[in-house]
């Protein structure tokens, strides 16, 4: 009797999951563990902040609760845990006398050390980690150079894998039998918000995004097939405001509710079917940047984390100043573009990719304080936080990343004419500024 567990990580899914695939393949019976793990749920940052704020949180549980209907509706049982994951698999692993743990595998530090500390733990016991792929668009493998030798700007790396690399097609939904689990371990109950010290809350603006890989699913048949928005991307991606102007995809893919080949091979179907525009394209384009920012991440490894970043270079050690943070981060600084954008993120978890950009820049430029700050600060609150995509897009703006343009500084107020120039957004989220004429509130963006 082979036994094998099969540890969720951040792929909390069954479509295309490699790991839980062949587990499924090799082994008699199949456990599948998810753990909230004690030092992300309940740990801090440098800077002191949450590691895992209240959205990110709600939606990790709601996904993990999905999951584990889903697995149900199959025949599997979900065991779920909190504490240390290395020591909590360790005892279930020795308890049920299982011969391998099957995982994705995570290539940033904190994830590198637990999978590390439990492979060390398993050998103690003459048991094997089996790790896989399942986050990315392009495997490894299948690139046209080693990882050392990935090239440090996008434009280069798309031209040199785009066109040559073909993506691999996802797994489909694996066999599943009733007696793929049966040891008696007990399940586990999935924590509520309390649990973490949150309480329970509900988003009156903005997006409210539910957790899961079916509302994944449901989210993406929305955006390609049942309004096709998949059709005008490219003119809507810079957008701010609603439900529709980009696929709202990033928190599923951060989790791993969904695949970047799932996505990539239903606008495939869409353009097979509509025809190829550079629309659908730049969805696919978008995956690609964020294969890129992995790929960063592998290649530089904890250099993504740290105020040099990757170009090695000098950066300023600018003096920190608390009342500027402070005002930043409650979206208090004046600069309505800027505000917006910051009561968005705290009052939902997100914020558009252009706003992104635009309050880091802020940020790092015209502020003047250390951008691990800024780059923490989105760790705790964004609900699809990614380690390689956020502390690369970080590095990116801080000048000390894969931008082949020195001093990269947006000017807010050229910003804000081309993103909101009614100010519908800045309205939007600060509704004190409902009265004044749309043309004298952007003018309000001015560096002075």
């Amino acid at each position: 009797m082979r036994k094998v567990i099969h540890w969720f990580r951040n792929d909390l899914r069954v479509n295309d999951n490699e790991a839980l695939t062949d587990a499924l393949k090799i082994a008699d019976e199949v456990i599948p563990v998810y753990i909230f793990d004690d030092r992300i749920f309940k740990g801090q940052t440098s800077y002191g902040f949450p590691k895992t704020n209240k959205y990110r949180c709600k939606f990790i549980i709601e996904s993990v609760t999905q999951l584990r209907t889903h697995l149900e509706e199959l025949g599997l049982r979900l065991i779920v845990r909190s504490g240390i994951p290395e020591d909590i698999l360790f005892d279930i692993a020795s308890e049920l006398k299982t011969s391998s743990i099957s995982c994705n595998r995570e290539r940033t530090h904190e994830e590198v050390l637990v999978q590390d500390a439990l492979e060390e733990k398993l050998w103690t016991i003459g048991q094997e980690m089996r790790y896989y792929r399942g986050k990315m668009l392009y495997y490894t493998s299948d690139l046209p150079f080693p990882i050392t030798q990935c090239p440090d700007t996008f434009t280069q790396f798309r031209k040199e894998v785009e066109k040559f690399v073909p993506v691999r097609d996802p797994f489909p939904i694996p066999t599943f039998h009733k007696h793929h689990f049966y040891s008696d371990i007990d399940d586990g109950v999935i924590p509520d918000l309390a649990f973490f010290g949150w309480e329970d809350f509900s988003i009156d603006k903005g997006m409210d995004f539910k957790g899961g890989e079916k509302a994944a699913l449901t989210e993406l048949e929305y955006y390609i097939w049942e309004k096709g928005l998949v059709q005008d991307y490219f003119n809507t991606r810079n957008a701010l405001l609603g439900r529709d102007f980009s696929t709202k995809m990033s928190p599923y893919l951060s989790q791993g509710c969904i695949s970047p080949k799932q996505i990539y091979t239903e606008v495939k179907k869409y353009e097979e079917k509509n025809g190829s525009t550079k629309s659908s394209y730049w969805v696919i384009f978008e995956l690609m940047w964020r294969d890129f920012f992995r790929f960063m991440g592998k290649k530089h490894k904890n250099k993504i984390f740290q105020r040099k970043g990757t170009k090695d270079g000098d950066y300023p050690k600018y003096p920190r100043n608390d009342e500027v943070l402070e005002k930043w981060m409650n979206g208090e600084t004046g600069v309505p573009f800027i505000d917006a954008n910051m009561k968005e993120l705290n009052a939902t978890g997100f914020m558009s990719n252009r706003g992104r950009q635009n309050v880091a820049s802020y940020f790092v430029h015209t502020c003047q304080q250390d951008w691990i700050f800024g780059a923490e600060y989105f760790e705790s609150f964004l609900i699809d936080y990614d380690p390689c995509s956020n502390y690369g897009n970080w590095n990116y703006l801080a000048g000390v990343g894969s931008d082949p343009r020195e001093g990269r500084k947006f000017n807010i107020l050229t910003q804000a004419r081309k993103y909101d120039p009614d100010a519908a957004y800045v309205k939007y989220w600060l509704p004190n500024y409902e009265s004044m004429d749309a043309k004298d509130v952007v003018m309000l963006n001015a560096d002075d």
